[in-house]
């Protein structure tokens, strides 16, 4: 299990990248942990031509007669080709998409930083107008924030210099994560969204949020479901290679819904936010692996999603991994020392004096229409 740190105290996990185009950069191997627990997961993803639509859909249940989990872990990884990437394709494509069927609700847009400090800057965003109305409130502290469709959250290094690494969508519970971007190909792609808490579907599926607060002195969110419960959500370590995030909940979420679900494009295996799945198998050895849109269903501890060829769509958008169901709460460990980015854990007499990645002026993301 990975210490917990403070938000945004890169905690870097010494870990290589894998650039061989082909091979999944599938999360680090670990003893087993009798605490880990296995959980099905099912795909109900459907065939689309649309580019810019999530039709990739694997919600996470408790296993037949099993524990329904209380914690787990979220890693979000740099695709295996990676290092090979000379150039990156951000920009959407909509040659076959109709989105004039999708409802409209109007809204005020603004810009609003919510936290600048010498950790973390916080920013929200309201737009014209979004697929559903906005009525989940921000919370920080004292303070309520009504109307705002995105969450960026930036982190900061000791020098200063940020970068988003996470975003949230409070109105419909679509969270996206992000490792600190490679040196030779600047800011990265965001693509795989996953949901944390009761999934239900309205239009999509969603989680419905009660309220979304931010505790600047963790660095924690924390999530009040419409469906009961409530839960917490926190980065534990963040580097060049991949994000990790620990998800705690109190109280079970209702046996009736999916805890989690991942979210993603694919149209082809060269067009596609995700393309293929990989799985632990229940007793433990070995992994399976198959295509995302020809899987069905797997009992498992631990389930990866990615690709491993490179998509004209997203090309450097990071795969996701969800392991380490418990059916307990996992306490938080002693905070770790703020490191340089994408460098290994070293004392301060020892670490390199060399150059963090320039800051990133703010950007918009465009809001979710699919």
């Amino acid at each position: 299990m990975p210490a917990r740190c403070s938000l945004f105290r890169f905690v870097a996990l010494a870990c290589p990248l894998l650039t061989v185009v082909g091979t999944a950069n599938l999360p680090n191997a670990a003893l087993a942990d009798p605490r880990d627990i296995a959980v099905e997961v099912r795909n109900l993803s459907e065939p689309v031509r649309c580019a810019e639509k999530d039709n990739v859909y694997l919600p996470f249940q408790a296993a037949e007669k099993g524990p329904m989990p209380r914690s787990f872990r979220i890693e979000v990884l740099h695709p295996a080709y990676i290092g090979t990437l000379a150039a990156d394709r951000q920009a959407p494509d909509w040659a076959q998409c109709d989105m004039t069927a999708d409802p409209v609700f109007l809204g005020q847009p603004r810009e609003t930083t919510l936290i600048d400090n010498d950790r973390f800057r916080l920013i929200a965003y309201s737009y014209p107008s979004l697929w559903r109305p906005s009525t989940v409130p921000v919370v920080i502290g004292d303070k309520r924030e009504d109307g705002v469709h995105l969450l960026q959250l930036w982190a900061k290094e000791k020098n200063g210099q940020s970068e988003e690494v996470v975003v949230v969508y409070p109105q419909d519970g679509y969270w996206r994560g992000r490792p600190l971007s490679p040196k030779h190909l600047g800011n990265s792609a965001y693509g795989t969204s996953f949901l944390v808490g009761p999934v239900e579907t309205e239009g999509r599926p969603i989680v419905a949020l009660k309220t979304l607060s931010f505790d600047p002195a963790t660095g924690d969110f924390r999530m009040e479901f419409a469906r009961g419960g409530s839960g917490a959500l926190a980065i534990t370590a963040l580097d060049q290679d991949r994000l990790v995030l620990s998800v705690n909940f109190d109280g079970a979420v209702p046996d009736d819904h999916p805890f989690a679900a991942l979210r993603s494009m694919y149209v082809t295996e060269t067009n596609a936010d995700a393309a293929r799945v990989a799985w632990v198998h229940q007793d433990g050895n070995g992994w399976g692996e198959e295509q995302v849109m020809t899987f069905k269903r797997a009992a498992t501890p631990e389930f990866w999603l990615g690709r491993t060829l490179p998509s004209r769509h997203n090309t450097s958008a990071p795969d996701v991994a969800l392991s380490q169901f418990r059916a307990a709460t996992v306490e938080a460990a002693t905070p770790k020392p703020t490191l340089t980015s994408g460098e290994p854990a070293r004392s301060d007499k020892d670490a390199p004096k060399a150059e963090a990645p320039k800051a990133m002026a703010p950007k918009a993301l465009a809001p979710i229409t699919r």
